[in-house]
Formats: C-alpha cells, sequence, structure tokens
C-alpha cells in the first residue's frame, strides 16, 4: 500500500454481499436502502474497485448477525481474500459474535493469523453490551494481538422504519458502555463508529479521557454534524478523529464534498483524512 500516493483512506466500509451469493441480500437491506438512498449491494472485491478508482484506501468488513437473525453473513474469508487480491486498497476487518463462544474464539485466532487488521462489533445487531462479559475473552483475543475492535455507536439505520425497528434495540450503542472495555484493555485501539446521535456528549467524554479510543465520523454526512464534534475535532481530539464514509450506504463522494464545506481547520483536514488512520494502523509508504 502505497500510503503517500493515497487521496484518503476511510475507515468505515461494508461488505453487504458475498461474491459466491450475489443475490442475497440481508435482512435489513431493503429498509436500509429507502432510509439511506443507495443499494446495498457490494462484495469485497467491488469495495476495492470503487476505492481504486478514487485513489483511496478503505477498511473493509461485514457484520456477523447470525446467533440473532440466523441470517447467513458473508464469510470472513471473503473479506481476507479479496484484501489479498487488492493490498493497495483494502486494509481487512472480521466480525465474530461474541455468542459464538469457543468456536468463535477458534476463528478469531485464525482469523489473525491470517492476517485480518481489526475487529467489527454492531451491538444493536448482535444484541449485547459491549462491556458485556460474554465478549471479554474475544477481547482479549484481540488485545493480544495488538488489533483494533471497532463498535458502532449512536443510532442505527438499520431497522428505521420497520415495525418495532426491526426487533433492533438502540440501548446496546451507547458509547459509555465501551468505556468499561477501555478500561478493562488499556492497550486495544477502539474505534467509536459514528457521530454517537443521541449520544455525542459521551463518545467525545470516552475519547477525550481514554488514549486508546478514537472516533470514525461515517454514517452521516458533515453537514448534519453537531457543533460539540466540530470543536473537538478541530482541537482536543484533531489526532483522534477518523474519515469514515459506511460505504455504501454513503458515498465518499458525498462525505468528502460536503466536509469541505464545514469549519475545520486546514491543518486538521489531512489528519482526518488519512495521517490519524496511517499512525493507528501503523501503514507506511512500503506496505502495512
Amino acid at each position: 500500500m502505497e500510503v503517500e500516493k493515497l487521496r484518503a483512506i476511510d475507515v468505515h466500509t461494508h461488505a453487504e454481499t458475498s461474491r459466491e451469493r450475489p443475490n442475497e441480500k440481508h435482512l435489513f437491506a431493503e429498509t436500509a436502502e429507502k432510509y439511506f438512498g443507495e443499494e446495498m449491494t457490494p462484495n469485497a472485491w467491488d469495495v476495492a474497485d470503487y476505492y481504486r478508482e478514487r485513489n483511496m484506501a478503505a477498511v473493509v468488513f461485514t457484520v456477523d448477525m447470525e446467533p440473532k437473525t440466523a441470517q447467513a453473513r458473508v464469510p470472513n474469508e471473503e473479506i481476507l481474500q479479496a484484501a489479498n487480491d487488492n493490498p493497495d486498497v483494502l486494509i481487512p476487518f472480521a466480525s465474530v459474535h461474541p455468542a459464538r463462544g469457543a468456536m468463535g474464539l477458534k476463528e478469531a485466532k485464525r482469523l489473525i493469523e491470517e492476517g485480518v487488521r481489526g475487529f467489527k462489533f454492531h451491538p444493536n445487531l448482535q444484541d449485547f453490551f459491549p462491556n458485556d462479559r460474554m465478549a471479554y475473552p474475544l477481547y482479549e483475543v484481540i488485545a493480544e494481538a495488538e488489533l483494533t475492535a471497532l463498535f458502532h455507536t449512536g443510532h442505527s439505520g438499520m431497522g428505521s422504519g420497520m415495525r418495532g425497528g426491526g426487533g433492533i434495540r438502540l440501548k446496546y450503542s451507547n458509547p459509555m458502555y465501551v468505556d468499561d472495555v477501555a478500561v478493562d484493555f488499556p492497550d486495544m485501539s477502539i474505534i467509536l463508529a459514528h457521530p454517537s446521535f443521541p449520544w455525542q456528549d459521551e463518545a467525545l467524554s470516552v475519547c477525550s479521557h481514554k488514549p486508546s479510543v478514537y472516533i470514525d465520523l461515517s454514517g452521516w454526512s458533515p453537514k448534519y454534524f453537531p457543533p460539540n464534534l466540530v470543536q473537538y475535532a478541530n482541537t482536543l481530539l484533531k489526532e483522534k478523529v477518523l474519515f469514515g464514509s459506511d460505504y455504501p450506504v454513503i458515498k465518499p463522494e458525498r462525505w468528502l464534498s460536503d466536509f469541505e464545506e464545514i469549519n475545520i481547520r486546514d491543518e486538521v483536514r489531512p489528519l482526518i483524512l488519512k495521517e490519524n488512520a496511517v499512525k493507528l494502523f501503523s501503514l507506511n509508504g512500503g506496505g502495512n
């Protein structure tokens, strides 16, 4: 990965479909497409092609919600294979539901040996509080490998408008529950994904207080960022805020265009768009 030639690094993109099952959409895809106005169709190789065309790199992952929904997941192996095929643009994250127990730990250890760079958790879609001790053995594996854990926080577009919200409980995504994880695993880097409405102040507090915690700006157009988030991104957290789009639900072109219009300092923009991610993931011009 020739980092110096990249325009930006997007730390939050989704492989929504499996290359082996291209016509199979996940349970919440239809309502998510209506909510966001974008098709939920790319596989991991599609993500690579899309970002290469735009001279950007991307962290790519799926979400393992199979134990909650019985929805077959996009295989982590596909994410890894796509990253191996496209090392110039893809940084692979895995997703393993904490409820998988010993089998999940075995899978996580194997995936780490095979090259994943972090793990994605979506407490709403996985029905667990991040500080649930059920998840701690999995965090121990991630922390021992010195990798990153990325947690969905705040409101979820998934299930929005469905009867009963599709069974998705928003309470799981309060970032204060991740504060316990940051205390108990102080050397594991953590990303709080998204502006954390309605708990933005909580996210800013956790990120300010815990050196290992970062915030990505995915899932929202920057023109809707709350003023306190912009203020902290410009000042106290300027080295801990990361560009993320939430592709495919928000296209990076739209995000970057709107980002140009908000009051971010000139010297802070390159930190958010690329340099903070380079430091977090220990990337360099010669490779990962």
